[in-house]
């Protein structure tokens, strides 16, 4: 009788330490009892009975995936090539197993059927200068779709977008267009400040007497410090006209 029950107790305590099933901080476990969900279970040891019970481990971390490039034709009937990724976590370790099979597979195929929808439904210029929208919208497409699957899509960035050779040509031509347009109208701004600068110091000096031949005079001080200037001397028009008046009166 004793040897029978220190049978016993051995079985019982091999089954027990067999059944001990050890979950980390970072997953959650499924347990199924004859085939049927049953619980989840927590990190730490959790029994699991031998043929009768089964479980599966769920990693609840933020997963990274990358969304291979796909084709996609704008709004304006450009083609392209656009790539992303994706970051999703588990909120419900029970429906990511329960409500769709492979689910990481499942929701790689889901964003790059969305981000096709998503490009055809803009422009290119839409697409170039909008893409933090652009990739909100695709993240909200996706997080809604996946919701069922206890699946939170947290973030969507896209990556690369290639443009034919053809197209960063007309680009390339477009922009150099509006720089050369930006220079022309800076320059224009220029000369119309200098010329309104230039009538103020005209009125100015007009209007003060003297004040035009002491321009005259430090215009031609200035000049004079260096020899290898030739210097041609403007006489001001009443200089001229007072001459003029002197010959007649010789005469």
């Amino acid at each position: 009788m004793g040897a029978f029950i220190i049978i016993l107790l051995i079985i019982i305590v091999v089954l027990v330490v067999t059944s001990i099933r050890q979950i980390n901080e970072y997953e959650r476990g499924i347990k199924f009892r004859f085939g049927k969900y049953h619980s989840i279970m927590n990190p730490g040891w959790n029994i699991v009975l031998p043929i009768i019970e089964s479980y599966k481990k769920v990693d609840i971390r933020t997963k990274a995936v990358d969304v291979p490039e796909q084709e996609a034709i704008t709004k304006d009937n450009v083609s392209i090539k656009i790539n992303a990724v994706l970051y999703y976590k588990i909120f419900d370790a029970s429906k990511a197993v329960l409500a769709v099979e492979q689910f990481n597979y499942a929701v790689s195929q889901l964003a790059q059927t969305t981000m096709r929808n998503t490009v055809g439904s803009v422009s290119l210029d839409e697409l170039l200068s909008e893409r933090d929208k652009i990739s909100t919208t695709i993240c909200k497409v996706v997080d809604d779709a996946t919701d069922p699957w206890g699946i939170k899509v947290e973030n969507v960035e896209l990556k690369d977008i290639s443009l034919p050779e053809e197209m960063k040509r007309v680009i390339a031509r477009v922009a150099e267009a509006e720089r050369e347009k930006q220079a022309v109208i800076t320059k224009a701004h220029g000369e119309v400040e200098a010329s309104e600068n230039l009538k103020k110091a005209a009125e100015n000096l007009s209007s003060v007497p003297g004040a035009l031949h002491l321009r005259t005079l430090e215009t031609i001080n200035d000049l004079s410090s260096d020899q290898s200037n030739t210097v041609i001397f403007a006489l001001p028009i009443e200089v001229l006209k007072a001459l003029e008046g002197f010959s007649k009166k010789e005469k």
